[in-house]
């Protein structure tokens, strides 16, 4: 296994990567194949660094000790606390293959992002999602964020593991997944019927709209049912995409994941 010194000036620099001690450690333990190379700065220390090359040599990943600079300039001067893993290509996952995975008669929970373009709230969805037992993520190609290192870091590494499907367009999508046997259900502020009142089906896809513009008309038209998250007071405005989406996650969840 190599180990050289990498200075600053390398050509380094890529949105492909993993960044913070606990995504690239996940992702090295847990995903190895998705790591092209270790960036470790030398002026990282035990123990950490010792479980970290720990974990590199199990998982036959080359690693590199480089310049703390160099990886301030790859990462564009985001926090990446000493250590950077270069990520190999990612196949995008197209909604034909993925749904061909999926038993269509087992309980199942997809989650729908109609045009969230935050990072942040995406990386945070995604970590929800897979931590609720979803089966899969779908959002659109244009107007919505992508799985970058702010995504991966946010998401604890889960965008890495969980199936993420882009597609052209969401009510198209959602035709199609009815025809999977799936009910499209939306998050709205405006329907009568409370997630905490209705059970949600067993083959759920949730829907949810960014903070602000919320879902699109056209894609509320073609949702099954509407349902709201109760707010208890008018001057809390309305929730956060990932704080919503987490709630209509668990409630799922906690009636399905037994049973699937």
């Amino acid at each position: 296994m190599k180990k050289q010194l990498l200075t600053p000036n390398s050509s380094l620099l890529t949105d492909n990567i993993c960044r913070g001690r606990k995504p690239v450690l996940d992702l090295i333990t847990k995903t190895p194949e998705r790591c092209a190379k270790l960036l470790i700065a030398n002026n990282v220390r035990p123990p950490f660094l010792d479980e970290l090359l720990q974990a590199a040599r199990n998982a036959n990943i080359i690693y590199q000790i480089v310049a703390p600079e160099a990886l301030d300039k790859i990462s564009g001067g985001e926090r990446h606390q000493g250590v950077v893993c270069k990520l190999t290509e990612a196949k995008p996952l197209e909604l034909e293959e993925f749904l061909k995975t999926l038993d269509d008669k087992a309980p199942a929970l997809l989650v729908i992002l109609d045009h969230v373009e935050d990072p942040h709230n995406l990386g945070a969805v995604i970590r929800s999602a897979e931590a609720g037992g979803a089966s899969g993520m779908i959002f659109a190609k244009r107007r919505s964020a992508v799985p970058n290192d702010t995504v991966i870091k946010t998401s604890a590494g889960a965008s890495l593991r969980l199936p993420l499907i882009q597609v052209a367009n969401i009510t198209r999508t959602i035709e199609r997944l009815k025809n999977s046997n799936f009910w499209i259900v939306g998050l709205s502020e405006k329907s009568e019927l409370s997630i905490w009142n209705e059970k949600p089906p067993a083959r759920c896809a949730l829907v949810v709209g960014a903070e602000g513009s919320r879902i699109s008309r056209l894609v509320i038209e073609n949702c099954d049912m509407l349902m709201k998250i109760p707010i208890k007071t008018d001057g809390a405005g309305s929730l956060n995409a990932s704080v919503a989406a987490a709630l209509g996650i668990f409630e799922w969840t906690r009636n399905f994941f037994n049973q699937s």
